[in-house]
């Protein structure tokens, strides 16, 4: 985690949320590195965060300690409004970076004291958790509709901006609904088409336009693959 010195584009983000008279004090811009945390579950969060650029992973973990992803950022979004909305102390789910990504952080308290009279920040939060929901409903008819591997192929694009795909395979099993063995077999299978590579590092995206292709069958997709 890395501050960053406050910039136009900063300036212009905090405008778009009319935000842009909060004092320079109450809010910092911050870069994350791949891996790194930027809420964690079940801890205290302090900030609205307001996404700059970048890709980041949400996810909620099971009391067996397996993680379901739930939604991805690409350069634009919130982080923390729904915790902010209902005046909860305790991050609801775990933001990791998956990319370089940075964002403005500002102090809740004061975001919070904006809800009560600013009109245009209420309704873009609004508008963001509306959002959210289609998100989420477009990941339910993935889940319910499409086979074992568009759901996998559809994860790969979304959780490897730079072509590396290297998750832990219980988590993607979890999250693409499937068993561990059925993800090892369809990576096999995949590795063997020519579409991923098998490396040290993880699995490379050889052919990304077929791993595209073979992604097509989500409903409505939104994320830019």
């Amino acid at each position: 985690m890395k501050k960053e010195i406050p910039t136009k584009k900063h300036l212009e983000k905090l405008a778009e949320y009319n935000l842009q008279t909060i004092p320079p004090e109450k809010w910092i811009s911050i870069r994350y590195q791949p891996g790194e945390a930027i809420t964690r579950e079940g801890v205290e969060i302090e900030n609205l965060a307001l996404v700059i650029g970048g890709m980041a992973k949400v996810y909620r973990t099971a009391p067996n300690g397996r993680n379901l992803i739930l939604c991805y950022y690409l350069s634009d979004g919130v982080i923390g409004e729904i915790e902010l909305l209902t005046r909860r102390k305790l991050a609801t789910s775990t933001v990791t970076a998956i990319s370089e990504f940075e964002c403005i952080a500002i102090d809740s308290e004061i975001c919070a004291a904006e809800l009560k009279t600013n009109i245009l920040f209420s309704n873009k939060l609004g508008t963001t958790l509306a959002e959210k929901l289609e998100r989420s409903t477009d990941n339910y008819v993935l889940a319910a509709l499409c086979s074992a591997e568009e759901r996998l192929c559809t994860y790969i694009l979304r959780n490897a901006p730079t072509g590396l795909f290297h998750d832990l395979l219980t988590d993607v099993a979890c999250s693409v609904g499937t068993s561990y063995r059925h993800v090892f077999r369809l990576l096999s299978e995949l590795c063997n088409e020519g579409i991923l590579r098998k490396s040290e590092s993880g699995f490379e995206i050889m052919n990304r336009e077929e791993l595209i292709r073979r992604s097509r069958a989500m409903v409505n997709q939104k994320t830019e693959l």
